[in-house]
């Protein structure tokens, strides 16, 4: 596997080529289109699943965490394209085009762009970069390629305006229901706290009211919870289950097990 390799630096464009099935967790802080050129792409968050193949489109919405799986076709390459839209760029783009949000966007946090001739004109412009590591792309020409796309995207969807161009901090959310939908990502607690519109500090107080329990700790006795109920009732392997759970390593999830229930994984089957 090559990449990620940066076309622009500064989080603009990225290419990633692999001939094995990959998974991995992301944490998205800025709006990110996201350009299919082969393999399958498919973003699984506690709302959605969404999946899409050569030639398509993807726009995933800021602050999210997900899992992405990228596989590659039979015989064949995985190969993606990732413009993240990066708040002050969008900031300028605003300013120079007098674009704002009217409304509060209430669409799907993430959704697959309907394809037409001047997104694929686009896309087919982009590809070129990435494959020759952006050894020809300026700062200048690939902040251009950005607002390309983010003026195609709004002649395609023009309510994507309020999608891309509300600036405002994301409202609290109900800490419990997320935090049970989410607690088997392994991001820190500082990108769970950003993910649910709090300070560091008011989720460690809302946490501790709400679990009765710091997020670290909880984390950890919640994961050894769920692994200890998967290798009793479906006799799933530790090694199957472990980095599913948010553990960074067999061993460490072994240690941590072993610990708490006074026995070690493999044990348990």
């Amino acid at each position: 596997m090559t990449g990620p390799e940066e076309i622009l630096p500064g989080v603009i464009f990225y290419s990633y080529l692999s001939a094995e099935r990959r998974e991995k967790v992301c944490f998205w802080k800025d709006p990110t289109l996201i350009l299919q050129v082969s393999g399958q792409f498919t973003l699984e968050t506690f709302e959605q699943t969404l999946s899409m193949t050569g030639g398509e489109m993807m726009l995933i919405g800021r602050n999210q965490v997900g899992t992405l799986t990228k596989t590659p076709l039979a015989e064949g390459n995985y190969e993606t394209i990732v413009i993240s839209l990066q708040a002050e760029l969008l900031r300028k783009i605003a300013l120079e085009e007098k674009l704002e949000a009217d409304r509060k966007y209430i669409g799907p946090p993430n959704m697959l762009i309907p394809s037409n001739e001047f997104l694929q004109g686009y896309f087919q412009s982009i590809v070129p970069y990435a494959r020759s590591s952006g050894a020809e792309m300026t700062d200048e020409m690939g902040i251009l390629k950005v607002k390309e796309g983010v003026k195609l995207l709004l002649h395609a969807i023009p309510a994507l305006r309020n999608f891309l161009f509300d600036f405002s901090q994301p409202y609290k959310i109900d800490l419990e229901k997320f935090m049970i939908s989410n607690f088997h990502f392994n991001i820190p607690v500082e990108k769970f706290a950003q993910l649910t519109g709090r300070s560091l500090a008011a989720f460690k107080r809302d946490f501790q009211k709400t679990f009765g329990s710091a997020p670290r700790r909880w984390l950890l006795d919640k994961r050894l919870k769920v692994a200890k109920h998967l290798l009793e009732t479906r006799h799933q392997r530790p090694s199957a289950i472990y980095l599913d759970l948010g553990f960074e390593s067999l061993a460490h999830f072994s240690k941590s097990f072993k610990k708490k229930f006074g026995k070690a994984p493999s044990e348990m089957m």
